[in-house]
């Protein structure tokens, strides 16, 4: 029997890059999925079609996750449509990159309600249904920015700690009701959010020489999310980076 059979998962920004891989990985696990997505409609609707063409179960659920009523509307249609939540990706992300000294409030704000306000919105949802389960796995996205810092990305670092933060303390507070819940800190994937950087500067600084791909973080997040070995870890963070971050 797949390791996600009869369970459901939500995988927030699952239209594109790391979301769609992890989505469809866990698809591959049996779980039917709430595929999340703030804007491309068609790229979620595509998702959900290669999903069901593998003989799997999902739908397309538009929210911004950093805003508190849209992610109850989205809860409530994953439970109306399921009735219960085993695994929750937190993945939707933005970037607004520009130097400190012209970083507005607009674009650290953005920033920071998307990637940090948003894993809290939908942990503290979520949390509320596994808590009445006494199981469920969530797993956050954060990144190696997190952890060394990147110029031109004070917004996005200071969120992705924050994720880190919030993941540990989540750990311990749910932890006695059978809920795991673990981080995951992507180097240097190819997504649309990579697209446009200069390759040949960055490659120096990974010790593998090249981009990840968006199925080799998804594997890491199925495997904090569906394998029965994974349920004696929480409150941890898993780089998926090539080496870039050696602590």
């Amino acid at each position: 029997m797949k390791a996600l059979a009869d369970k459901v998962a939500i995988v927030t920004g699952a239209s594109r890059g790391i979301g769609r891989a992890t989505a469809l990985a866990l698809a591959t696990e049996g779980a039917q999925v709430a595929v999340n997505y703030a804007s491309s409609a068609t790229a979620a609707e595509q998702v959900v079609a290669e999903i069901s063409g593998m003989g799997g179960q999902a739908i397309a659920l538009q929210a911004d996750v950093s805003q508190p009523e849209q992610v109850e509307s989205l809860i409530k249609a994953v439970m109306d449509k399921w009735g219960r939540v085993d695994v929750l990706v937190n993945n939707a992300g933005i970037t607004r990159d520009t130097l400190l000294l012209r970083m507005n409030l607009k674009d650290w704000q953005a920033v920071v309600d998307l990637n940090l306000t948003g894993v809290f919105l939908c942990t503290r949802a979520v949390s509320k249904i596994m808590l009445k389960q006494r199981s469920g796995r969530i797993v956050n996205i954060t990144s190696v920015a997190a952890q060394m810092g990147n110029p031109g990305q004070a917004n996005y670092s200071a969120a992705k700690a924050g994720v880190i933060g919030f993941t540990k303390t989540v750990a311990k507070e749910l932890s006695s009701r059978g809920i795991t819940v673990n981080a995951v800190a992507p180097g240097f994937i190819s997504t649309d959010m990579t697209s446009g950087l200069k390759s040949e500067e960055i490659l120096k600084f990974i010790p593998l020489g090249r981009y990840g791909q968006p199925e080799e973080v998804a594997g890491m997040i199925r495997f904090l999310a569906a394998d029965p070995a994974a349920g004696y870890i929480t409150g941890q963070v898993f780089n998926v980076d090539g080496g870039m971050v050696m602590a």
